[in-house]
């Protein structure tokens, strides 16, 4: 196997829930050169996009409440939209961020022709993208089911993209691998996602309110720096969360499909990102 060192992504190995989080560390900080970019154009747009609805309610930053729940049918609309754009991006996230998890399992390097060449299947992903963003926002509509959608989403993007799954089956798959022993993905995803969720408020919250009482933003600037705030902040997030259930897509194979046996049993050949491919 490759080196099964604390520094190492993944030893190719179980892991426990502490070892998870500090391998999707290890790897967003090894990639973040290729994600952190990418994260911040996403989580741009994803600003510009709400930005009229919470114009129309009058939601305010840095944390965007409504001023006036007259209007609640499109706030509650506008807490669906950002919960489809959030997965949407962890997903496109995802692609390169399950790609470099693979090459870290199999002791190879992944640079930003790998990221951007060909083979890594955007196309595909662009399509799952939209259905999956299209199912959380039905979900999202739907209040508490939000949380069954995404925690059973999370290896939409590897198993595309590292198992080579059909993309008709990617979603299927990624529900089969969530549900696995317990649950321990879903569980582990919906986890990781509330603990962000707590950083990206207090981060943003305190970063907003610290800069306005120095009296560095205009108040003719506060939103479009409450925006440029949680762009920063949820770049930062999102690729942290696409780098957990891209470890935690891998280490679930391990768990249940014998990865690590297989990639042992390889010891004679070159390792590449092809051994893990499932394909179908």
């Amino acid at each position: 196997m490759p080196g099964t060192g604390p520094t190492v992504v993944l030893p190719g190995r179980p892991l426990t829930v502490g070892e998870l989080f500090d391998s999707a560390v290890l790897l967003l900080r090894g990639q973040a050169s290729i994600l952190l970019p990418l994260a911040t154009v996403l989580t741009a747009a994803e600003q510009l996009v709400l930005l009229p609805l919470r114009t129309a309610v009058g939601a305010t930053g840095p944390l965007w409440w409504a001023s006036d729940f007259g209007d609640l049918e499109i706030f509650w609309f506008l807490l669906a939209l950002g919960a489809a754009t959030e997965a949407m991006i962890i997903l496109l996230l995802g692609n390169p961020a399950g790609r470099a998890a693979a090459h870290a399992l199999v002791g190879r390097r992944f640079t930003a022709s790998d990221a951007w060449g060909s083979g890594g299947r955007w196309g595909a992903t662009a399509l799952l993208c939209a259905a999956v963003g299209a199912i959380m926002l039905l979900a999202s509509l739907l209040g508490p089911v939000w949380f069954l959608g995404f925690a059973l989403s999370g290896a939409v993007a590897s198993t595309l993209a590292v198992d080579r799954v059909a993309p008709v089956r990617a979603v299927k798959r990624s529900v089969a691998l969530a549900l696995r022993h317990g649950g321990r993905a879903a569980a582990l995803r919906t986890l990781a996602y509330l603990i962000w969720w707590i950083i990206r408020v207090g981060l943003s919250w305190g970063t907003f309110t610290g800069l306005t009482a120095l009296g560095l933003i205009p108040q003719s600037w506060a939103a479009a720096a409450a925006m440029l705030v949680w762009t920063a902040v949820n770049a930062v997030a999102y690729a942290a969360l696409a780098c957990l259930d891209a470890v935690a897509h891998l280490e679930t194979r391990i768990r249940s499909e014998g990865l690590d046996i297989r990639l042992a049993r390889a010891c004679g050949a070159p390792r590449t990102t092809e051994l893990l491919v499932t394909g179908g």
